[in-house]
């Protein structure tokens, strides 16, 4: 995610793509016959040749001289073509190589019906959508367990391709392999297969060793600022969206990336921080550059969340007039923090980290690994010159906008809701904003109230944000179920929808929340408070309407099978 290239204005974000080399493999069935397999680019499917004999080529056409039949080879299509002159012993190794089995295994063909169709030149035709599947009658097979274990190393082997830092991923790959060879001995998997997996095992490891200096991982490069910004002019908001701006119906869809930048730029000199501790507008621009490019391309936790948690902030600083009642450097901190909160999310949320044994889990010693990340990567941002926005503030006061700006950022994780919810109504009925725990309190509320605050939005704004959560919930829980690990209720696809995510966590978690806070600043009531009861009441509405379509659809089930065993 490095920063760099020409932009103009907040136009960025050019998108390349690499195409990988086009796979040619050979092998010799018998010393007359060459056997090829090759991946054919444009079809998008692997081809199988038996090639005719130059004596029969000669009699006659391609088309008429050759056959082709369709197999189902691990869940994939391969096509094999064949000669008509070809011996059934030919053809039965061909087969073998294409399904990737040894050449002397017996074989038979089922059809999709589960029929056996005899392998010779006249055998039946097929089509993609009907392909043949190869049983083999003999041989050792992969048990389940195996199976498994070469499903994990797969995955592990796909980690190479994702931008993870190059120690994140040897220490999880690390733990992933040491978890596999432990699997290996107490398994007992014949030696044969022990040793191909651990030669696999240690090319993997040498893989990583050869990349662990590439400078696609390198941190500081990600971290790099755009030095190209000052010659170019400022995106100017019409005044529509700058009022828009300042409420929560705001539809945070609309923006491209470089509009939303300008928006947050926007925040920084309308609420006057910029004047107020003397942030060099460039710094700003190149910080916002950079913050944009330290966000992962995640389905939820992506740059447009920040916005959508920034520009909440905004609105409740606003609404809630919260200039005349705290500090400048108070709101400095409220707004900072949440454009910081999630950056470099990896789109695997805490319990994941810890499960897994990842290096964030265990360098933060599983104390919210994800927040001290967040936290961490957000002043090695501002450590860069060229974005430090704090450069003209005196080192005290630097010191008190980090420890302000951790313990928000800290507070957004959900395990620590119950405390921080607690602990403010406790103060709620006597809030005094000259106690500075008091406003401390209140700024760990807000930052928490705009970071889970979709619901507040319309309809048309909110709903889309459930479909992206429910997305990165399920990759996860896929990934959890191919690693072992435990899965909860909530993010597996076979259990939840969008009615039963939301009801309870708009009932016990979003609503008695944001009316603790309304007793602070009763003007959120119509704002945000009703659009939630509003949510609330729509969602269980929906969760009726599954109810008894799921109960029609039963008994209607049940007559058919009363009506069957009738007959």
């Amino acid at each position: 995610m490095a920063v760099g290239g020409d932009v103009a204005g907040w136009e960025f974000l050019s998108r390349r793509c690499a195409k990988g080399p086009v796979e040619e493999r050979c092998c010799r069935t018998r010393s007359a016959d060459l056997t090829a397999i090759r991946c054919d680019p444009r079809a998008g499917t692997t081809e199988s040749r038996c090639p005719t004999p130059r004596s029969v080529v000669a009699m006659g056409s391609a088309s008429s001289a050759h056959r082709a039949v369709y197999l189902d080879v691990d869940g994939r299509v391969q096509k094999v073509v064949f000669s008509r002159f070809c011996s059934p012993g030919d053809m039965k190794e061909l087969f073998c190589t294409a399904a990737g089995l040894q050449r002397n295994t017996t074989i038979s063909l089922m059809d999709v019906t589960g029929a056996m169709v005899s392998i010779d030149p006249t055998m039946p035709h097929n089509t993609e959508k009907s392909p043949y599947k190869v049983v083999p009658l003999s041989g050792e097979q992969l048990g389940d367990k195996e199976e498994l274990f070469q499903n994990v190393l797969s995955q592990v082997a796909e980690q190479f391709s994702r931008a993870f830092r190059i120690n994140e991923l040897k220490a999880e790959v690390s733990n992933r392999l040491a978890m596999l060879e432990k699997r290996v001995e107490l398994e007992g998997l014949k030696v044969v297969e022990i040793e191909k997996c651990r030669s696999d095992i240690q090319k993997l490891r040498e893989e990583m060793a050869s990349r662990s200096h590439s400078s696609f991982l390198d941190d500081s490069k990600k971290l790099t600022p755009r030095r190209d910004v000052p010659s170019y002019p400022k995106y100017h908001l019409s005044q529509e969206t700058v009022e828009a701006l300042r409420k929560p119906t705001f539809d945070v869809w609309q923006w491209e990336p470089n509009e939303m930048l300008s928006c947050l730029e926007h925040m920084y000199h309308d609420l006057g921080l910029v004047t107020d501790f003397s942030i060099n507008p460039i710094t700003l621009k190149r910080w916002l550059l950079c913050i944009h490019d330290n966000y992962r391309n995640n389905p939820f936790h992506n740059f447009r969340h920040c916005f959508c948690v920034t520009q909440m902030m905004y609105s409740m600083i606003h609404l809630c007039r919260l200039q005349e009642k705290i500090t400048q450097m108070d709101i400095l901190v409220l707004l900072t923090a949440a454009v910081c909160h999630d950056l470099d999310h990896p789109g695997y949320n805490n319990t994941y980290q810890i499960n897994a044994r990842t290096e964030l889990a265990v360098r933060y010693n599983d104390i919210s690994p994800l927040e001290n990340h967040h936290c961490a990567v957000a002043f090695q941002i501002f450590s860069q010159p060229d974005c430090n926005i704090f450069s003209s503030i005196d080192p005290e006061t630097f010191k008190l906008i980090r420890q302000g700006t951790i313990t928000l950022i800290l507070a957004t994780d959900m395990a620590r809701h119950g405390e921080i919810v607690d602990s403010f109504k406790q103060i709620v009925d006597v809030f005094d904003f000259s106690n500075e725990e008091h406003v401390t309190c209140l700024k760990m509320v807000l930052i928490k109230c705009c970071d889970i605050s979709n619901e507040v939005r319309p309809t048309e704004v909110a709903e889309p944000w459930v479909d992206c959560l429910l997305e990165e919930y399920f990759m996860q829980s896929d990934r959890e179920k191919l690693e072992g690990l435990p899965v909860a209720p909530f993010m597996d696809r076979e259990k939840v929808t969008k009615p039963t995510a939301q009801i309870g966590f708009i009932k016990f978690v979003l609503i008695p929340m944001f009316e603790t806070v309304e007793k602070l600043f009763p003007e959120i009531e119509e704002a945000m408070v009703q659009p939630l009861r509003e949510s609330r009441d729509r969602y269980e509405e929906l969760k009726q309407i599954e109810d008894a379509t799921r109960e029609v659809q039963k008994k209607k089930s049940e007559n058919s099978t009363a009506g069957s065993e009738r007959k």
